[in-house]
């Protein structure tokens, strides 16, 4: 799921700071690095043509769905623009208000304030924020009441859905926001992160693969004495849960699903160590309007990225072997650097590769 995730806007930093004859080389490489793998977010991408683009999820009829078919929007009109696809956060909530308040961290979330030290001066700073957001919606071959939420909300499952990325469990007080007074503002101001009895704490951790560990060091060592050092991977800690049933009744509205919520699976991406704030996949399910035997699947994945990590395509023009590869190119899969099948292939590729293996998981219990 991490999504998530999501935490993916490293590759992005990372592939945007490789020099261009390494683009050479990746066009060389780039079969075997997409050589599929063991796992269920492979086997997905095996099957492209599961995929059914649409303007909008919400208004084909479910009932039309064909078996097996995922259908996928997420809000590009225009794919080759390197940033088309990323709003900004405060631009989301506004125009889409309920997506905003269903897949935001907790309800009241707010971009991040808090106080940064510059030469021994301490300075409040206000960070603002992009939003890329993916939704999809299948339709499965059981009633709601067959599907046992339970078996998914648990460490093992979120380890199959993509093996690159590696999880742990993680003890509730050591979740970073708590312990470390930098990550203070990442706090849910209503309980602590994996509080409540049920929830999964888990600890990822990804390795950017391909070219792009190759473009952090170079990328680092081009700013030696300078700003803070890029990693060459992306650990993130989430809480998975099922949704008690009044939050998952209020997410009808959301869907515009004809049928009462009877469910929901939650994983939230609550700290990055660099790039993104947040991350959150979410999945809801309904009866099938007219038939209660089948029940409506509809996911979402969004991932919040430091609005100033796109910005420094400005400081990349003018360094040469930097400008011929912009952050959002790469995090919006529009670069050669774009590798396999996970965090390291793009936003809009793993997205549709996490919900459709998630599909997979369902269709096969």
């Amino acid at each position: 799921m991490q999504t998530q995730l999501s935490a993916t806007l490293a590759l992005a930093l990372a592939a945007g700071t490789v020099s261009v004859a390494q683009t050479q080389a990746q066009a060389q490489t780039q079969a075997q690095a997409q050589a599929p793998a063991p796992g269920m977010a492979q086997q997905a991408a095996a099957a492209p043509e599961r995929i059914r683009e649409v303007a909008s999820v919400e208004a084909v009829d479910p009932a039309t769905i064909k078996p097996g078919t995922v259908l996928f929007t997420d809000h590009r009109d225009k794919p080759a623009v390197p940033e088309n696809g990323l709003v900004p956060y405060l631009d989301w909530a506004r125009t889409r208000p309920a997506e905003a308040a269903a897949l935001a961290p907790f309800p009241a979330y707010r971009e991040p304030d808090y106080t940064v030290t510059v030469n021994g001066v301490a300075k409040p700073r206000h960070e603002t924020l992009k939003v890329y957001v993916a939704e999809g919606r299948f339709v499965v071959a059981r009633p709601p009441e067959a599907i046992d939420l339970q078996a998914f909300a648990n460490l093992g499952f979120v380890q199959r859905m993509d093996p690159a990325i590696k999880h742990r469990t993680l003890a509730p007080a050591d979740v970073t926001p708590t312990k470390d007074p930098q990550a203070a503002f990442a706090k849910r101001p209503d309980r602590p992160w994996c509080g409540p009895e049920g929830t999964v704490c888990i600890e990822s951790r990804y390795d950017l693969e391909g070219k792009l560990p190759l473009g952090v060091k170079l990328a680092n060592k081009l700013e030696e004495g300078g700003a803070k050092k890029i990693a060459e991977f992306v650990a993130f800690q989430s809480e998975l849960r099922t949704l008690p049933p009044a939050e998952a009744a209020a997410l009808s509205g959301l869907t515009k699903v004809d049928t009462p919520v009877t469910g929901g699976l939650e994983q939230t991406i609550f700290w990055v160590n660099q790039i993104l704030r947040f991350g959150k996949f979410l999945a809801v399910f309904q009866p099938m309007p007219g038939d209660p035997t089948r029940t409506v699947v509809t996911t979402y994945m969004a991932l919040a990225i430091k609005a100033d990590v796109l910005d420094r395509k400005a400081e990349y023009a003018r360094v040469p072997v930097l400008k011929n590869l912009l952050p959002a190119q790469v995090l919006m899969g529009n670069s050669s650097f774009n590798t396999g099948t996970s965090i390291s292939a793009g936003l809009p590729t793993y997205a549709r590769n996490r919900i459709t293996a998630f599909a997979d998981a369902l269709g096969k219990r």
